[in-house]
């Protein structure tokens, strides 16, 4: 078990040695954050995105754009040479419901990962985002099917450290936060990084719907020629303060934004034991 000052000087050890070799300003990666929400209205949307653009600007890999509309998700030009997906190397969302965006927006947006080759980071109610749109749905790995725990003390394992940023976490740990349940997931597609740990779970939850009880906490997945990232977690405001959350979340980033590689072939669940 490493002391909190060993992950705190170590994901500052790993910043400070990002910023040291960064690009200068004029190749920094250019990130758009989209914090737009149509319903349930989540507190922790403001630090998250404040958080996210602090990352890039400490590390010196990426200078993030944060908006609360959907207007930059196209390909069209915008009036007073407004920034648009042309602009942007990833694009990450923490919203919810259906967005403002028409049928043109939403092939540009697909594109723009699909075919385009750019990155995609979903962040907890990004799976409750566009549910009656296939295509959001096929990118991200699943939908939003409850969250049957609510938010609770969740038994984490980790399942792939040595993905950017997970060898944060401990190899199993608790975590107060929501983690959703998710339909339409398949490991077919995706490779999971974090799941919930069954045999600490309540099964019996009326509100549980996966037969094969498995929770998947954070993934990774290849769609078309980009790269998509997904975790459940930062529904607690307190956790975007985590030094391990933060690496996580700059390890996804460097990754989608192609500065770092990683295995993300789909595997199954692992047979016996946590890892």
């Amino acid at each position: 078990m490493a002391p909190v000052r060993f992950v705190v000087r170590l994901v500052m050890a790993g910043a400070l040695g990002a910023a040291v070799l960064a690009p200068g300003a004029a190749s920094r990666k250019r990130l758009l954050v989209i914090g737009e929400e149509k319903g349930y209205r989540h507190e922790a949307v403001t630090h998250a995105m404040v958080t996210i653009e602090r990352l890039g600007r400490e590390t010196g890999l990426w200078d993030a754009v944060i908006r609360t509309d959907t207007e930059a998700l196209t390909k069209a030009k915008l009036e007073y040479n407004a920034k648009n997906l042309n602009d942007f190397d990833a694009v990450v969302f923490y919203t919810g419901g259906t967005l403002e965006m028409d049928d043109q927006k939403r092939a540009d947006f697909i594109s723009f990962v699909h075919d385009d080759g750019k990155g995609f980071i979903g962040i907890h109610s990004a799976a409750i985002t566009f549910t009656q749109w296939p295509a959001y749905g096929e990118m991200l790995g699943g939908y939003f099917d409850e969250h049957p725990w609510n938010t609770f003390d969740a038994p984490i394992v980790v399942e792939d450290d040595a993905f950017p940023g997970m060898q944060s976490w401990k190899p199993s740990f608790r975590l107060t936060d929501e983690i959703y349940q998710i339909k339409m997931f398949s490991r077919e597609n995706s490779r999971v990084l974090m799941r919930l740990d069954p045999a600490k779970l309540d099964l019996k939850n009326p509100r549980v719907h996966r037969s094969d009880n498995d929770f998947a906490v954070a993934w990774a997945k290849v769609y078309g020629k980009g790269r998509v990232f997904y975790t459940t977690l930062g529904h607690v405001d307190a956790n975007w303060d985590k030094p391990e959350m933060q690496a996580m979340i700059t390890g996804a980033i460097k990754w989608v934004l192609g500065l770092v590689d990683a295995n993300v072939t789909p595997r199954p669940a692992p047979s016996g034991g946590d890892r």
